[in-house]
């Protein structure tokens, strides 16, 4: 009878999933990019903020983007691809600093990004930047395209790779801690990210612990029992886990914890829910484990497509991820010397 009682908590436990943001959280937050115009910032001032140290430069000219389409690789002037994809990936409706940011990151993302190697530059799709082509297009969008023509975003006078996601949950993530084996950037540290107030800027998700050993088939040793959080990012977005089981742990990457279990995010705090209560599941990731860190934001800041209710000043600074603080004036121009190879990696 106990052992029959003991199973019966055990099917009824749930494993609840409390997180922040939408996407990798490596580079510029789309909705944090709204919020910050919304402020009053212009699009240079929200570029080096999201892309520490990087200056404004210019495309090489006429420079033409491989895209691979359904019906084989199409060459599309750089200009009529960066319309096609600005149109794709955010709202017109959004302030146009806002609109211009996302430009001249799309711009740079495609002259930096070779997803097929010799064959072709970028998928259409979120493995690289939505593309939907002029049918897509809209005036406002276009407007802020043909104000900002040309330019991109440049570290050390070379073009840098702009990755760029949904919503941050109120930082950004260093690049060697969500795409893992991959070389720290200078350009692309983690960021505080004060106006990022997007529809998931907070989320939970809940799922029964035979759910989640479902999902997490081949890491499970014995049954499921939890997980551990090993290793964070300055976010704090999850490096490494373990996966408990009644016979043994296992090692398993923050990213693939997340698409496992179908999280927004790998920002997640866990905990399980059962007859008991609530209780947090082990976390030796540092001193704040013993319940989600997810800190209040402003709360005149509005969610996506929004205004706020009361717009702030412009702040003159912003905290840098050792807690010192750098001018966002906006960068001066430098001039690419040519094209960098990163790239493969889903930007949306």
């Amino acid at each position: 009878m106990a052992e029959g009682r003991q199973a019966g908590v055990a099917r009824a436990s749930e494993l609840v999933i409390d997180g922040a943001g939408d996407g990798h959280g490596v580079g510029m937050s789309q909705d944090g990019a709204l919020g910050y115009a919304e402020h009053g910032w212009s699009y240079t001032a929200i570029l080096s903020h999201y892309y520490t140290g990087t200056a404004i430069g210019q495309a090489p000219p006429n420079t033409v983007v491989r895209v691979l389409l359904r019906g084989g690789v199409k060459r599309i002037a750089l200009e009529t691809y960066v319309r096609g994809v600005v149109a794709a990936e955010v709202s017109a409706s959004w302030a146009m600093a806002a609109l211009q940011a996302q430009a001249v990151a799309s711009r740079t993302y495609a002259i930096t990004a070779h997803a097929g190697g010799s064959k072709f530059d970028v998928y259409p799709d979120d493995r690289s930047q939505v593309y939907l082509g002029k049918a897509a297009e809209t005036s406002r969008t276009n407007a802020a395209v043909a104000a900002t023509a040309g330019q991109i975003v440049t570290y050390g006078g070379q073009p840098a790779i702009t990755y760029f996601f949904a919503g941050s949950g109120g930082r950004t993530e260093s690049v060697q801690n969500s795409f893992l084996g991959s070389t720290p950037e200078p350009w692309l540290v983690g960021v505080a990210d004060p106006y990022d107030m997007g529809p998931l800027h907070r989320w939970t998700v809940t799922m029964t612990f035979g759910s989640a050993a479902s999902r997490l088939s081949g890491l499970v040793n014995g049954l499921f029992k939890g997980i551990e959080v090993l290793e964070r990012g300055s976010s704090p977005r999850i490096v490494s886990a373990y996966v408990l089981g009644s016979k043994g742990r296992t090692l398993v990457s923050g990213p693939e914890l997340a698409a496992r279990l179908g999280l927004y995010d790998t920002w997640a705090y866990f905990s399980v829910k059962d007859s008991h209560g609530l209780r947090p599941e082990p976390d030796t990731s540092g001193p704040a484990t013993a319940t989600p860190a997810l800190a209040a934001q402003p709360a005149e800041v509005s969610g996506s497509g929004g205004s706020a209710a009361t717009p702030a000043a412009q702040p003159a600074n912003v905290s840098g991820e050792d807690g010192s603080t750098a001018a966002l004036a906006p960068a001066q121009p430098a001039q690419p010397a040519g094209v960098n190879g990163q790239g493969g990696v889903s930007a949306g």
